[in-house]
């Protein structure tokens, strides 16, 4: 096949490809939101949909559903450039998504969320789908915790710290954007946003406050030692982190 991707593939393509047993969807839930001075709005959806490919590439039989590129940012309003979907419309987007593949045919449906807004309404929709779709394998990567401590501990191999690393338009966003989009990334605005610890207690602070309660500039992290280099590694490192707890 020239490429897995389903808005690249015309219908035809898409049963040939199922037929032949390419039966898993791969779906990236994304953001269109800021992230900080120096990263454009589409950030998570571009890291998402990269991230997603490659997984779908790793598993062998996925094809790759288009990127969902809204999420749920109310959490980053205030510094506006910043779309958001209510709770309950991010589940509904789901679950239409599921209900299309399933029709289509599809037993097997991942969701990988790349913005941390989305974690928890994926997971209530994911298992809302299940119940509709008992005899579909529906799953999803849904610790926001656990992808954060991966993604920094990654970081740590480059001699990054936790704080630097961050968890938005830190060292491992900034470098994915400069492997992906590097066009779009700002160089001279790299800044130093907060460097503090990002631990449940500080993720719900944001969500219930707003990123501005822990951030002036919306950063999460420091941008300074970012590379497009470290951003091929972090890719690789969390597309198969990803396979192994989903796949």
């Amino acid at each position: 096949m020239k490429t897995i991707r389903m808005e690249e593939m015309s219908w035809p393509d898409v049963r040939a490809a199922m037929a032949a047993g390419y039966t898993t969807a791969v779906v990236a839930v994304g953001s269109t939101e800021q992230h900080g001075p120096h990263l454009p709005t589409m950030t998570d959806t571009r890291i998402g949909d990269a991230t997603a490919h490659l997984v779908a590439l790793k598993l062998g039989n996925a094809l790759q559903a288009r990127t969902i590129p809204v999420g749920c940012s109310e959490h980053h309003l205030a510094f506006g450039a910043t779309v958001s979907l209510k709770r309950e419309t991010l589940k509904l987007i789901v679950r239409d998504y599921v209900d299309s593949l399933v029709r289509d045919g599809f037993r097997r449906i991942i969701f990988l969320p790349s913005h941390g807004g989305n974690f928890g309404p994926l997971a209530e929709a994911i298992e809302d789908a299940r119940k509709a779709h008992p005899g579909v394998a529906i799953t999803g990567y849904t610790d926001l915790l656990g992808i954060t401590g991966f993604l920094q501990g990654a970081a740590a191999e480059f001699g990054i710290s936790a704080e630097a690393c961050g968890a938005h338009a830190g060292d491992d966003e900034t470098s994915l954007m400069l492997l992906l989009e590097p066009g779009l990334v700002v160089h001279e605005r790299f800044a130093p946003g907060y460097l503090g610890p990002l631990g449940e207690k500080e993720v719900q602070t944001i969500f219930e406050r707003g990123m501005p309660a822990l951030t002036e500039n919306g950063v999460l992290g420091d941008p300074r030692q970012a590379s497009a280099e470290k951003g091929e590694v972090y890719l690789e490192r969390l597309a198969s982190f990803l396979v192994e707890q989903v796949g």
